[in-house]
């Protein structure tokens, strides 16, 4: 299943993508389940897949208002520097453990929303990545075990102020603006591709590729940032993991390339779908 929250005429709802467009599950589940968050904190997925088979679309791409997959997560976990070729052209030493640091939910925006180049930089720059969405509670998971707490996979930029990134050692700042984080379009469920699936990724700035790789590239597996980071925090259905961005990125290229007004930036993961969003700069 493709599963995504959307809002229409001011309403915020979830929903199943399928052919023609969205069946609203809200609509159809609402008095059990009023978001995607409570399924997953229910573990309802195949109560889901039941209501979704057969349904027919209730609304189109154009009637709704995509959100974020999960607009308001218990917790985004962003891991850094997890592709060799991504670690190679920052110059930064090999690490034992992955770097990792937070965002919080309002920095994010969903499927052809907004990303916010905020006035006090000019350094904003895309990061395509692999998003794990956690659909199951677990704490100190074992690698043989964290397929059973995945609920799904999702394309998301986690695009950096670069200048307010760099500011200290601590990149949260430059992590963190309003609306710079894209997540979408939806979900796809983990019963779709099985354990340990190869997610291939890309990203396109303005229709030009700028970063290609797949999930089997990561230094630290999907399964391992699952263990390593159950162990320094409980982790909770809708919890999101950002899996880290590939080489490409545009502080590393030479002439550097941000993100300006005007620009589409597209994170595809061929087997989900494509994350597009719009760059205008903020009032």
């Amino acid at each position: 299943m493709k599963l995504l929250s959307f809002e229409v005429q001011g309403s915020q709802r979830f929903g199943a993508w399928v052919e023609g467009g969205v069946v609203d599950l809200t609509y159809r589940l609402g008095d059990k389940f009023p978001d995607l968050l409570s399924v997953l904190q229910a573990g309802a997925l195949q109560e889901i897949a039941v209501a979704v088979e057969g349904a027919k679309a209730d609304f189109s791409a154009e009637q709704i208002t995509f959100l974020p997959v999960i607009p308001k997560p218990p917790k985004i976990i962003c891991i850094g520097i997890n592709y060799e070729e991504h670690r190679s052209e920052t110059e930064r030493e090999p690490t034992l453990k992955p770097p990792v640091f937070g965002r919080f939910s309002n920095s994010q925006v969903g499927h052809l929303g907004v990303i916010a180049l905020p006035p006090e930089s000019e350094k904003l720059d895309y990061e395509g990545e692999i998003a794990v969405i956690i659909g199951k509670a677990g704490r100190r998971i074992p690698a043989d075990q964290v397929w059973k707490h995945v609920a799904g996979y999702a394309p998301y930029n986690d695009a950096s102020v670069r200048d307010w990134q760099g500011h200290t050692q601590q990149w949260t700042p430059g992590k963190n603006f309003w609306h710079t984080g894209g997540f979408g379009p939806w979900m796809s469920t983990a019963d779709e591709f099985g354990d340990d699936p190869e997610l291939h990724l890309s990203t396109r700035l303005n229709g030009v590729e700028v970063q290609r790789a797949t999930s089997r590239q990561m230094i630290f597996s999907i399964a391992e940032l699952i263990t390593y980071c159950s162990t320094f925090t409980a982790l909770e259905p809708g919890d999101v993991i950002v899996t880290g961005t590939p080489g490409g990125v545009g502080v590393r290229r030479k002439p550097q390339l941000f993100m300006k007004h005007g620009d589409v930036v597209e994170v595809e993961i061929s087997e989900i779908g494509v994350l597009r969003n719009v760059v205008e700069r903020e009032a």
